[in-house]
């Protein structure tokens, strides 16, 4: 059920779960991340339904090169394969395609197929769909801080007054910041997926392994996300509001 709360929400993911899915099973660990690919299929597809216009999903971390290389060749294989078959699907649904993170360590046909969907998915206003590739959000915001200080400089600004919006805007000019962060798999922490921008998001973690998660359980999300109520630092106004009762009510 999609209310008002929900509309136009900028939801992360961190879709964890995929090899430990797949060794339950007695599959090889790749099994999990092809499982995964459908997952990220299913949400892609509800996403703009239930009132999400921005999905940014964590792929591959610039931690997981650390991984066996058959396992990150898999996975770089997988991330071809879906490019090449989804786009034109992107395309039609409206859905606009893009990459985040470094590009200078990923292969030239990963990069020719991510120029490709991007290119033809440019038009696309119905959803933003952003995929996290070879990505760290302390690098990313090592990255902007630096170019935001010469652009600073550039303006004659002082660092502490122009730093901050600056640096705002080279993170989330595009996406703006995240409403909601779901992760899967069971484990509670970030693991370096956009820090600067989910720093007001409400988090939901699940035990649901990514390959099983589906519309379902993404509705549900949506729907804990909806009885929430965000103060931004501020008072809840439901104790506002019983606190003028209770002054109203001294005599």
């Amino acid at each position: 059920m999609q209310s008002e709360k929900s509309q136009g929400l900028h939801v992360a993911i961190i879709m964890d779960g995929n090899g430990r899915w797949a060794m339950r099973r007695g599959l090889p660990r790749i099994a999990g991340h092809r499982a995964g690919v459908a997952a990220l299929r299913r949400v892609v597809e509800r996403a703009p339904d239930v009132g999400i216009s921005c999905l940014t999903v964590y792929a591959f971390s610039s931690d997981n090169w650390r991984r066996p290389t058959t396992e990150v060749q898999g996975i770089f294989w997988l991330l071809r394969a879906f490019l090449r078959l989804e786009t034109e699907q992107l395309r039609q649904r409206g859905a606009r395609l893009q990459v985040i993170g470094r590009r200078d360590r990923l292969g030239k046909s990963v990069l020719r197929e991510i120029d490709k969907t991007e290119c033809a998915t440019a038009a696309g206003r119905r959803l933003h769909l952003r995929v996290a590739i070879d990505y760290s959000s302390r690098d990313a915001i090592t990255r902007a801080a630096a170019i935001a200080a010469v652009r600073g400089l550039d303006q004659g600004l002082p660092p502490h007054d122009s730093l901050g919006p600056l640096l705002t805007h080279a993170l989330i000019a595009e996406s703006g910041d995240v409403d909601l962060l779901i992760r899967t798999g069971g484990e509670k922490r970030l693991s370096d997926f956009l820090l600067w921008e989910s720093a007001y998001a409400e988090l939901i973690f699940t035990d649901t392994m990514w390959p099983d998660f589906d519309e379902c359980e993404l509705e549900s999300a949506l729907e804990e996300f909806g009885r929430r109520e965000r103060r931004f630092g501020g008072v809840s106004t439901t104790i506002l509001h019983s606190g003028s009762e209770s002054m109203n009510s001294v005599p």
